[in-house]
């Protein structure tokens, strides 16, 4: 998000919250897509654009693959298929782990590194071979990255 946007955003917040102190801290909020989101009584306010309300449904199926702890965000998994509602949790992104580079969830292989293998002319039987993981985690590693 560029500097003046969140400037708008947090203008949006404040006046939204006027008794928060602290919109961006106190606030439990989502970015999708450069917009800046807070749960409103059950609603969802776009805060960049005015306060405008988002769709649920929609922004609910984004949001749950984002994993939270008490800090906040701590791991995010990226959609893998073009039906968002049937990609599986296999590629994370953690910056704790790959300094950020999208990886295998639970282990630190980088996709990156398995699709230029493929590309080279490893097969993807080779690769789960030679990293000890199922199939079906490297076809989906490979699908990431051919996103």
């Amino acid at each position: 998000m560029s500097l003046q946007r969140i400037r708008r955003a947090v203008a949006e917040l404040r006046r939204q919250y006027p008794s928060v102190l602290h919109p961006l801290a106190q606030l439990d909020l989502a970015v999708l897509n450069r917009d800046l989101y807070a749960d409103r009584g059950g609603l969802l306010i776009d805060a960049s654009r005015g306060g405008q309300l988002g769709i649920r449904g929609v922004l609910e199926l984004y949001l749950s693959r984002i994993e939270k702890d008490a800090r906040g965000a701590v791991r995010l998994f990226p959609f893998t298929r073009p039906k968002l509602d049937d990609a599986p949790r296999t590629v994370a992104i953690d910056p704790k782990i790959s300094f950020g580079r999208p990886v295998i969830a639970g282990t630190s292989i980088p996709t990156a590194v398995l699709h230029e293998r493929w590309k080279a002319g490893d097969s993807i039987a080779c690769l789960a071979e030679d990293y000890d993981r199922p199939v079906a985690e490297i076809e989906e590693a490979l699908r990431y990255e051919a996103a």
